[in-house]
């Protein structure tokens, strides 16, 4: 069993044991309480220039643990001064550290728009996600079944949240391609391995259905590999452990969000690179 199978098959597990401690009908009650007008994700992504979506993320099976002396709301916070255009909150517990307690306190402390980043593999989760303040949910291609992929994306659209669909390979996309998928994350590392390769994002581009939002995910931490994404016609890029690690995550954010849009407005994606 591979790192991405395990992560999945104790997901599954934790989601039985919230949904018998508390069941759908109660998180539908505090939807219909708390309603709410949902932050407009994808529009944060579709405004000009490469858009910063900066990840709260504590730890990982890669990096170990990345940061224990700064609370969720100092990070979003220094986030937002800095910048970003929008916020990944990383929710899963054994494995990254995080919790649907983390979406609700980013949600208390930001007003940008929130992307809940875990292993969403049961309708049960969508629900939570809306309920938790979220205004956006990751599907991981490789961790869904077609069946699955298809339902939780319209369950998804059908309650108003975006979604940030995740593929790695050509037929993952494929899949992502043939849901009409609005956004669409490369991520440049193997779920199976944990290794990094960024030059995924570029060979996958060109495939990528036009009118889709494309987000470059993983193995990027400087301006100069931003600038290049951003020529080759990535919309936007989710960066987490290389601010997370910043002594001064403001600065870090602010150096990554950059300058104004490059001349001409946002390119065209290349046909090939």
């Amino acid at each position: 069993m591979n790192v991405l199978e395990r992560i999945v098959a104790a997901t599954r597990e934790e989601v039985e044991r919230r949904r018998r401690e508390v069941p759908v009908a109660e998180l539908e009650r505090r939807v219909a309480r708390g309603s709410r007008e949902l932050r407009p994700f994808a529009a944060a992504l579709a405004r000009p220039g490469l858009s910063l979506i900066a990840e709260h993320k504590r730890s990982s099976p890669s990096a170990g643990l990345i940061r224990a002396d700064v609370t969720i709301q100092g990070v979003v916070e220094a986030y937002e001064r800095g910048g970003a255009a929008a916020l990944s909150i990383l929710t899963e517990g054994p494995s990254f550290g995080g919790s649907v307690a983390d979406l609700r306190s980013a949600r208390e402390a930001s007003g940008l728009p929130l992307l809940r980043k875990d292993f969403i593999v049961d309708p049960y989760q969508v629900t939570e996600s809306l309920a938790a303040g979220a205004d956006a949910i990751l599907l991981i291609v490789a961790a869904l079944t077609p069946a699955e992929l298809s339902g939780l994306h319209g369950a998804a659209q059908g309650v108003g949240l975006a979604v940030l669909v995740e593929v790695h390979d050509e037929r993952e996309l494929e899949a992502a391609n043939a849901i009409e998928a609005e956004i669409i994350g490369i991520n440049n590392r193997d779920l199976t391995t944990l290794v990094v390769d960024t030059a995924r994002t570029f060979e996958l581009l060109p495939r990528v259905r036009e009118d889709a939002t494309v987000v470059a995910e993983s193995g990027f931490s400087t301006r100069l590999e931003l600038d290049e994404l951003e020529r080759a016609g990535v919309q936007a890029v989710l960066v987490g452990e290389a601010l997370m690690r910043s002594p001064e995550i403001e600065s870090a954010c602010r150096a990554l969000a950059g300058d104004p849009p490059l001349a001409g407005g946002r390119a065209r994606r290349r046909d090939s690179l």
